[in-house]
C-alpha cells in the first residue's frame, strides 16, 4: 500500500516490496539521534548501528544532527530550535531522506514531515523496510507484510490530513469529509488484508509444524543459532557444512552470507554430520538488534519458534565489536519474549582473531557454574570450530561411551533411529533381533535403556 499524494493505492502485495532505493542509486539522509540518559559510547554506537542499517537499505549516510535533552519533545521529538537547523541540514546536504534513531509516535512524523517538508522515517520504519526488501521465501515476504501494515495502521491519519474532514450539511453523516471516508477504506482495507495474511500464514505455520515433527521423529538433536545482526551466524553455518559429509553439505546448501546487518531474514535448517561425530539438525533464524520492532517479533513468531524449539542453542557473539555485551543481552532478552529462555545456552565469541588478547586463542573453552559454556572460534577460518564441536556433543549427550543394544525386529524404528544418530561400530542380526554396538553420549544410552544389553 502506498500513499500517492491524494490517497492509498491498493494494498501492496508480496511481489511488490517496499524499497528506497527505486532508482537504484544511493539516498542520501541526515541522522537524527536524541540522548537522554545513554552513556557518550553507547550513544555513539547506536548512531554507528543506524548507520550500518541505512547502508543495508542503500541509503547514504550523508550527515549526523544529535542532541542533548532530559525527554523527547512531545510534538517533535526534538527541539523547536533543532527542527530548524535540522531543516537547514536538509538543504545543504541535498538530503532526500531523514531518519530518527528511534520510535517516533505518529504525531511527531506528521508535524516532522510538515516543518521539514522531507519524507521522514524512525528506526522501526527503517527496519521494517530492510525487512521487506530482504525477504526470499513466501513465509519471510507473508510476515513482513503483515508486520508493515501492523505498522502503517496507526498512522493513517497523519497522511490524511491534507484532505477535507468538512461537511456541507448537518447531520452525523454530512460531517465526515472525503477524508475521513478515504481513511475508514484504508483501515478496512489493512484489515482486510491482514485477515487474508493470517490465513496465509495459518496455512504455511501447519507446513511447518510437519515438518518440524517428521525432524523430530528422527531422533537428531535440534541445535539452533541465534545472535545479533551481523555476529556470523551463516558463516559458522557455512563452515560446519563444508565439515559435514552428508548431502546437505552440498554447495546448493549454503546460505547466503555478508557483512552487513540482516543479510539473511530466511530461516533455514541443515544436518550437521561431522565424520567421527554424533550428527544434528542446525537451523539458522533471523538475527537480532536492538529495539527491534515489536511488530517484526510478533510477525515472525512461528519462524522464531525453530529457536524456542531447540535442544540447544548457540548463541554467536561478535567479540571484535567493543558494544558486545550489551548486545548479547539484546539477545537474551529477545530470547525471552520468543519463549526460549530456558533452553541450554552455550556462548559462541566468534572473529576471536580479532580480539584474542581480550578472550584467548581459538578453541578455549570456559564452563560456567550453571552448566553453560563459552567457546572461543573464528568462523570465518574455521579455528576453535573443533572444540565448538566437542562443547555441542558433550552438552547434547554428555560423556561418550561403548554401549550394546538388542533392538528386536518389530522395533525397526528404534534400529534406525540408533543407527542415524549414533557411531555404530558393529552390527550384527540374530534370532532376538539386531545387535548394535555404538559409541553414544550417555543420555542417549538411558534414553534406549530398555534394549541395553549389559
Amino acid at each position: 500500500m502506498r500513499w500517492n499524494g491524494n490517497h492509498y493505492d491498493e494494498v501492496m502485495t508480496m511481489a511488490e516490496p517496499i524499497i528506497i532505493n527505486e532508482e537504484e542509486k544511493f539516498l542520501r539522509a541526515v541522522l537524527v539521534g536524541l540522548q537522554t540518559n545513554e552513556d557518550d559510547t553507547r550513544f555513539e554506537r547506536s548512531l554507528k548501528e543506524l548507520a550500518g542499517l541505512c547502508e543495508a537499505c542503500s541509503v547514504e549516510a550523508a550527515s549526523v544532527l544529535t542532541q542533548r535533552a532530559q525527554h523527547p519533545e512531545h510534538a517533535t521529538y526534538i527541539g523547536s530550535g533543532k527542527v530548524q537547523e535540522l531543516k537547514q541540514r536538509i538543504y545543504i546536504e541535498r538530503a532526500d531522506i531523514v531518519i530518527f534513531n528511534c520510535s517516533l509516535s505518529p504525531i511527531q512524523v506528521r508535524n516532522l514531515g510538515r516543518i521539514l517538508d522531507t519524507e521522514v522515517i524512525d528506526r522501526t520504519d527503517l527496519i521494517l523496510r530492510i525487512f521487506s526488501e530482504r525477504a526470499r521465501t513466501k513465509e519471510a515476504r507473508l510476515q513482513v507484510e503483515y508486520a508493515r501494515l501492523d505498522y502503517m495502521m496507526p498512522r493513517l491519519v497523519g497522511m490524511r490530513e491534507n484532505l477535507s474532514r468538512q461537511g456541507g450539511a448537518s447531520g452525523f453523516m454530512s460531517a465526515r469529509g472525503g477524508g475521513e471516508t478515504q481513511l475508514e477504506l484504508d483501515r478496512r482495507k489493512i484489515l482486510n488484508r491482514q485477515a487474508a495474511l493470517r490465513r496465509e500464514l495459518k496455512e504455511v505455520e501447519r507446513v511447518q509444524a510437519t515438518q518440524r515433527e517428521n525432524r523430530t521423529s528422527s531422533g537428531l538433536y535440534r541445535v539452533g543459532l541465534v545472535g545479533y545482526t551481523n555476529a556470523g551466524k551463516s558463516t559458522l553455518m557455512n563452515r560446519l557444512l563444508s565439515m559435514s559429509a552428508c548431502a546437505e553439505a552440498g554447495e546448493d546448501k549454503r546460505v547466503f552470507e555478508e557483512d552487513m546487518l540482516f543479510a539473511t531474514l530466511d530461516t533455514t535448517v541443515r544436518k550437521i554430520a561431522v565424520k567421527g561425530r554424533m550428527p544434528f539438525l542446525l537451523s539458522d533464524t533471523v538475527g537480532f538488534i536492538r529495539d527491534l520492532p515489536t511488530a517484526l517479533i510478533k510477525a515472525f513468531r512461528s519462524t522464531l519458534s525453530e529457536a524456542a524449539e531447540a535442544d540447544l542453542l548457540l548463541e554467536v557473539c561478535d567479540c571484535s565489536d567493543e558494544d558486545y555485551a550489551a548486545q548479547s543481552e539484546t539477545t537474551r532478552r529477545t530470547l525471552q519474549e520468543i519463549g526460549a529462555g530456558a533452553i541450554p545456552v552455550i556462548r559462541v565469541m566468534n572473529k576471536v582473531d580479532a580480539a584474542r588478547e581480550f578472550f584467548g586463542l581459538p578453541g578455549t573453552v570456559r564452563r560456567e557454574e550453571d552448566g553453560s559454556g563459552t567457546v572461543c572460534i573464528s568462523a570465518r577460518h574455521g579455528d576453535g570450530v573443533e572444540a565448538l564441536l566437542d562443547v555441542i556433543e558433550e552438552t547434547l549427550d554428555g560423556p561418550k561411551g561403548e554401549h550394546t543394544f538388542l533392538v528386536p525386529y518389530d522395533k525397526g524404528q528404534v534400529a534406525a533411529v540408533l543407527s542415524e544418530t549414533t557411531q555404530v561400530l558393529s552390527q550384527e542380526y540374530t534370532e532376538a533381533g539386531t545387535v548394535l554396538r555404538v559409541c553414544c553420549g550417555i543420555k542417549r544410552a538411558v534414553k534406549y535403556a530398555a534394549y541395553e544389553v549389559l
